[in-house]
């Protein structure tokens, strides 16, 4: 009990040039003194925390901190010492000495992510695949090209098999998906309880995935057009639903008319050395130009380009500002590969790019919300000056698919963890960033360019649901993509890019009627949303968590391994004699601070203290 130890970042509160800072330890602690330790002019000032207050049985200690002046962020820890040693208190954990410092709490006060987005619960829509309300929309062979190297367009039926490769027709096959069939199931979303849709690109593109874009001001006529897109907007508006499309602005397709490979109009920068667009794109001296990793039909845009710049990000009508405003009014981007763009062949200038990309969104609309899609780690991303969260692989769906399927993403490979590594990779992960980040960050079980969750743990149900509980009650928004909910499966892409199956008959109902308990339960509950997260046990198979405000908290207890008995030991935390499991109306009483709980072989829970 005397080695309890935690910040609750939740609680900082800014006082002018200041932040109070809060401390709890254990009442009987063996502590000499303690330290907030900061660098307001970039030396070490160790400032004593003030005498503590009792508050149930924990000390709470505060002590204001200066601003840093110098920088976005200032950066602190806590330094405790005992008798003959010292701990410190920082982000990602503790340790003996001091943490390098992108392992500090960190606080940004400048740039912070939209306060509507931590309430939200994200649903991904691959939009060709989800509902086709417009069957004559449907590309076939005579109203739709590809023009690339013969593979043709295919119209398939609903439900059909996607190929197997995009080697093959995986581009060019369409079943018919579309924005007016989103808006027809928009009651279907609601009933589940989703608050805000993220949609694979949108705009004019040749094939089915629209990662190739030939025009960024408007809406493929096979989705609808740009008054599919306006009707959408507005029926989500008018149920209280929030809107994020995906920008790629890395690359472009070779058939857009900047380029025109294939000579569709007169002035493409291939076929014309004098082209106005010869320099929005690289060339190298024997005329070929630079790609997204080598694809022929995606080639990169060149931001040293001034009038690129005005496109994309700086014109009073760039592209980025144009959806923003009326009559399309969007809430968020979601940025293709946003780490990979840059000037020339290369990402030179990354973080100025993504800086401005920022400041031109928030300009249009303050409130907007701006994430980036990063399959490695995202840290530099993600300080504040860039993007407000990630598409959240390296600190979520990465460690927790090796968790619960042993899988090593994106090499695929054999991985073993135990309860203690999940749980300091996570720590690490999110210990690196602001709190106000880390509750921005965008979580998912799998996307459009993975594997379905279902399939890596070979449709197990029981190991689906462990995976959701922890979507939908960690750190950060939880994303659902399109289907999983009622057990859509896929492996790698194109085949996890299924149709979603209306035929109710198909659904795994156990899984969807788990889904919507916890989205409900995450709706009511604030400190799943943002609370501060303590981990409480971590071993073998076993973690437990829990998502902690002041005046309430919930338990997360995950359980990936066989039956077993747990006795939980909660004397760290507030004291609490009745918890209630939501999902199931039963009720755990402590004894002597310790829940008695039987642990069903791979099986979730959450218990909450009110």
């Amino acid at each position: 009990m005397s080695s309890f130890r935690f910040h609750p970042q939740s609680q900082v509160v800014r006082q002018q040039n200041e932040y109070l800072v809060t401390l709890y330890t254990a009442i009987s602690h063996p502590y000499k003194k303690v330290f907030v330790r900061v660098e307001p002019d970039h030396e070490e000032s160790l400032i004593e925390m003030s005498a503590p207050s009792v508050e149930g049985n924990w000390l709470k200690w505060q002590q204001a901190i200066p601003v840093s002046p110098h920088s976005s962020h200032t950066l602190y820890c806590f330094k405790l010492l005992l008798e003959d040693s010292q701990i410190y208190l920082h982000a990602a954990g503790e340790s003996p000495r001091l943490p390098q410092k992108h392992y500090h709490f960190k606080l940004n006060h400048q740039a912070q992510p939209p306060a509507w987005v931590k309430a939200q619960v994200f649903y991904q829509i691959f939009p060709e695949r989800f509902a086709n309300g417009k069957p004559e929309l449907t590309p076939n062979a005579e109203n739709y090209a590809y023009l690339s190297d013969g593979r043709p367009v295919i119209q398939k039926q609903w439900g059909e098999a996607v190929a197997e490769s995009h080697a093959g027709t995986g581009a060019t096959e369409f079943y018919g998906g579309d924005l007016p069939g989103i808006e027809q199931k928009l009651g279907y979303l609601q009933n589940l309880g989703i608050t805000a849709i993220y949609l694979n690109p949108i705009f004019n593109s040749p094939s089915n995935h629209k990662y190739d874009c030939s025009d960024y001001f408007s809406v493929d006529p096979q989705f609808g057009g740009d008054q599919a897109l306006i009707s959408l907007s507005k029926s989500m508006k008018a149920c209280g639903m929030k809107l994020m499309l995906d920008a790629v602005v890395n690359h472009t397709s070779n058939q857009h008319h900047w380029m025109d490979y294939y000579q569709q109009a007169n002035d493409g920068a291939y076929h014309h050395k004098d082209s106005p667009y010869r320099d929005w794109y690289h060339f190298d001296n024997t005329g070929n130009y630079w790609t997204w990793k080598g694809i022929d039909t995606l080639p990169k845009l060149n931001f040293a380009n001034t009038q690129v710049q005005q496109v994309i990000y700086g014109g009073d009508d760039a592209m980025l500002k144009h959806w923003l405003k009326e009559p399309f009014a969007i809430d968020a981007w979601r940025f293709d590969v946003i780490h990979m763009l840059g000037e020339h062949n290369s990402a030179q200038n990354n973080a100025h790019y993504v800086a401005e990309f920022r400041k031109a969104i928030k300009q249009t609309n303050p409130e907007a919300y701006m994430i980036g899609e990063h399959f490695a780690e995202a840290t530099q991303w993600l300080q504040g000056e860039q993007e407000d969260g990630a598409m959240n692989y390296y600190g979520f769906n990465h460690p927790l698919v090796a968790f619960l399927a042993g899988v090593d993403v994106p090499r695929y490979v054999p991985i073993k963890l135990d309860a203690k590594d999940f749980a300091q990779w996570l720590a690490e992960a999110r210990g690196s960033i602001p709190f106000a980040n880390q509750l921005a960050q965008y979580n998912l079980l799998d996307s459009h360019d993975t594997p379905r969750f279902s399939y890596l743990v070979n449709e197990n149900t029981q190991l689906v649901k462990i995976a959701a509980t922890l979507l939908l009650t960690y750190i950060g928004v939880p994303s659902i993509y399109y289907g999983d909910e009622v057990g859509l499966t896929g492996a790698q892409d194109p085949d996890c890019r299924r149709c979603f199956p209306w035929d109710e008959t198909q659904w795994n109902s156990e899984l969807l009627k788990h889904y919507q308990q916890l989205i409900e339960l995450r709706k009511q509950r604030r400190e799943l949303q943002e609370g501060d997260l303590i981990s409480l046990f971590e071993q073998g198979d076993v973690w437990v968590f829990t998502r902690w405000l002041a005046e309430q908290h919930s338990i997360v207890i995950v359980n990936r391994g066989s039956r077993q008995q747990l006795k939980l030991d909660l004397n760290t935390l507030q004291q609490v004699y009745e918890y209630h499991d939501p999902l199931t109306g039963a009720r755990y009483s402590t004894e002597n601070g310790c829940l008695e709980l039987n642990l069903a072989a791979q099986s979730s829970f959450v218990l909450t203290s009110v």
